[in-house]
């Protein structure tokens, strides 16, 4: 009898339990009806969060849209002090990026996720002496002479001897091909020339490993976790070496051998005085350059080679990643769109006064002069840039407390993360068409650019951190998709998956996996 008794007792107990439990999800369950994610007891919002990482983008907007106002306070586990928003309100974005600038920096949380392959460098470097020393550096290296000619004649050659002959090859033979595979090739190789001074040749015929670029693609996927886990789970990752940190420490150390062995060799033959055939490029720049020296020193920085490791890996990620995930979108969405893609090759016809004739392949490329004629083109790489940023959320952190224009108040503890891929997607930035890829919204009755503010479009940032390198990038894309669109027509392979990535940088999940064949003028 007294087992039987006892026995009751414990089921009584465990459905007293059970009605708890479920009196307590009954209760957040009403208190989340008005949010975009379910608020769960202890965990918060983060099984949501877990449970959609493979679509993060996504589902950020998803979130969004369901808000009366585009921002929400994400609510973390119990455990977890630091609280963020969550916006792509314009309004929002202008008030952090420009017109309250002064009180919002990356903060420290930022340098934690990134801090391992990003280092001190410029991306990481908040609004201070080191940032704007930097920032000065690398506006005047752009500005050059002698740089501006490294770049032209750099994206030429690649295209001409690198880009060109494989399409032809891949065209005659028939076989499939990876266009961000190419992109990611051609875009490292260039960056290379022009940040180092070496050609890695990652882009041929032969198809090399690429181990260096993996390296860079494992890092970015590892830092998009650091995102998502809690810093406790993504550190015990790291201290035991397991998962998603494994593979970035495992890439920073690929990454860093790469670089240092540059900056070596580079020394090695500056100290011999051994400068013959050696190009212009921003590491022998900053190494020979005394001004730019003297102005580092006085922010606290020196050349040093964490420095030189820093600002090269930087300026790596700025020129491979994001150019390479932008023509990538592009061809996709003109592979997908033929009219525009028609209408570009129109505008080109018009533009160079293109002959019948193949035998003369200059009208391959057009010089750096030249693109700013093709406004079409412009257009739809504006609109490839609106729907699939490459850099698609961005991190701020106040230094004071404040409020934002929506009405959320936030504190120094807090972080506000501003989805770029979801305001290409707000129907009330950019109309009931927002999903629609429509190189018309960015020309004027009268057949010029239209205009955008910044803080609408904000692919190339805005405000006092607005991307320096905004015009070379438009020149580099354009001049790459008219060699392409002149010689070839480009055709997604069939039942081929076109997903985003779960990354920093929005490349594809699966690649583009495309068939090309030559373009019959």
């Amino acid at each position: 009898m007294a087992a039987v008794m006892m026995t009751n007792i414990g089921y009584l107990q465990l459905f007293i339990a059970f009605l708890g439990f479920l009196l307590l999800w009954l209760y957040y369950w009403h208190q989340s009806r008005n949010l975009p994610i379910m608020n769960w007891p202890l965990l918060g919002m983060s099984p949501g969060l877990l449970c959609n990482a493979h679509r993060i983008q996504d589902y950020f907007t998803q979130c969004l849209k369901q808000c009366p106002t585009p921002t929400f306070e994400f609510r973390p586990p119990c455990f977890i002090n630091n609280n963020f928003l969550i916006t792509s309100d314009p309004a929002n974005v202008h008030y952090m990026l420009s017109k309250h600038f002064y009180n919002f920096h990356k903060g420290p949380n930022f340098k934690k996720i990134f801090g391992d392959i990003l280092g001190d460098g410029i991306f990481v470097s908040d609004q201070s002496d080191s940032w704007a020393s930097q920032r000065t550096s690398i506006q005047s290296l752009l500005k050059n002479g002698r740089f501006q000619q490294l770049f032209e004649k750099t994206i030429r050659e690649k295209v001409e001897k690198g880009l060109i002959p494989i399409l032809e090859h891949v065209s005659v033979t028939g076989m499939e091909v990876d266009m961000q595979d190419l992109f990611i090739r051609f875009t490292f190789d260039n960056i290379c020339m022009i940040v180092l001074g070496m050609d890695p040749r990652m882009l041929s015929i032969e198809f090399r490993e690429k181990s260096y670029v993996t390296a860079f693609g494992e890092a970015e996927e590892a830092i998009l976790y650091r995102h998502i886990l809690p810093e406790s789970c993504w550190r015990l990752q790291k201290w035991l070496q397991i998962g998603k940190e494994k593979k970035l420490s495992r890439g920073v150390k690929v990454v860093e051998h790469f670089i240092f062995k540059r900056i070596s060799l580079k020394q090695e033959r500056l100290r011999k005085g051994d400068k013959e055939g050696m190009s212009f490029d921003f590491l022998t720049a900053y190494m020979e350059n005394d001004h730019a020296d003297h102005q580092l020193s006085a922010a606290g920085l020196e050349i040093s080679h964490k420095f030189l490791r820093d600002t090269a890996i930087n300026l790596l990620a700025a020129g491979k990643d994001t150019i390479s995930a932008a023509l990538s979108w592009f061809f996709w969405l003109i592979a997908t769109h033929p009219l525009v893609e028609n209408k570009i090759w129109e505008e080109i016809i018009k533009a160079k006064n293109i002959r019948e004739t193949k035998d003369d392949k200059v009208w391959w490329i057009f010089s750096a002069e030249e693109v700013p004629k093709l406004v079409y083109l412009h257009g739809a790489l504006c609109e490839t840039l609106r729907l699939f940023p490459p850099v698609p959320i961005e991190h701020k952190a106040p230094i004071k407390a404040d409020i934002l224009p929506s009405g959320h108040k936030i504190g120094p503890d807090s972080e506000v993360i501003f989805s770029l891929y979801a305001m290409g997607r707000m129907e009330s930035i950019w109309g009931r068409d927002c999903l629609e890829f429509k190189p018309e919204r960015w020309i004027t009755e009268g057949g010029g650019i239209r205009h955008v503010p910044s803080y609408k479009f904000i692919a190339f940032n805005a405000g006092p951190r607005s991307c320096l390198g905004k015009d070379m990038t438009f020149i580099q894309m354009k001049m790459v998709a008219i060699a392409i669109i002149c010689n070839y027509h480009i055709e997604v392979v069939e039942g081929h998956p076109v997903y985003p990535s779960s990354s920093v940088i929005l490349h594809m999940r699966h690649g583009l996996k495309v068939k090309v064949s030559k373009r019959c003028v």
